[in-house]
């Protein structure tokens, strides 16, 4: 027999198309850690959703106590190891979705964020676009406003062009509903 062949009559390049290379085994297992990380990071109520054993609970309740980084990487091992046993893809879907919506709220707070600075800084020409973007917005009380943020930023202050963020982080959500 040849030594390069085995029982089954397959060489080692057949065998190897078949099997997972070393390195890909590791690039797994280094994925299923960053998304052990993930899933920790998470609030427990959303977890909840997971079907998880009592063994992977347990160890996303000791999480927070470890603060030592080796055996943090320790931990992180262990919990991917866990996390091998239980539905993967209910867990990527469940972080998917939180990330979405947390890139949507980052979205969101920038929309706003360049709003506000669009206002302040061209006054009634932003103020004519925005409230064609939320008709039912007080245009008296925007105006108020974006002439207090303008007065308050030569002056160094913020508190009403904080006011104003909120002012139009409700506009912006009531035109949404």
């Amino acid at each position: 027999m040849n030594p390069n062949e085995d029982d089954l009559g397959l060489d080692s390049t057949e065998r190897g198309a078949e099997a997972p290379s070393k390195s890909q085994l590791k690039r797994d297992r280094l994925a299923l850690q960053a998304l052990a990380e993930r899933l920790a990071a998470m609030p427990r109520a959303e977890l909840e959703r997971l079907n998880l054993s009592e063994a992977t609970w347990t160890a996303l309740d000791e999480t927070p106590r470890i603060k030592d980084p080796r055996a943090r990487a320790r931990h992180w091992k262990h919990l991917a190891n866990l996390m091998e046993r239980e539905d993967r893809s209910a867990i990527h879907a469940l972080t998917d979705e939180a990330e979405a919506h947390a890139r949507a709220a980052s979205a969101r707070h920038q929309a706003l964020e360049r709003w506000r600075a669009r206002l302040i800084e061209e006054g009634d020409g932003a103020l004519g676009a925005f409230i064609s973007e939320c008709p039912g917005v007080d245009r008296q009380a925007l105006r108020t406003l974006v002439r207090a943020a303008r007065r308050e930023r030569e002056l160094g202050r913020t508190a009403a062009a904080r006011k104003l963020f909120r002012f139009l982080r409700e506009a912006l959500d009531a035109a949404d509903d």
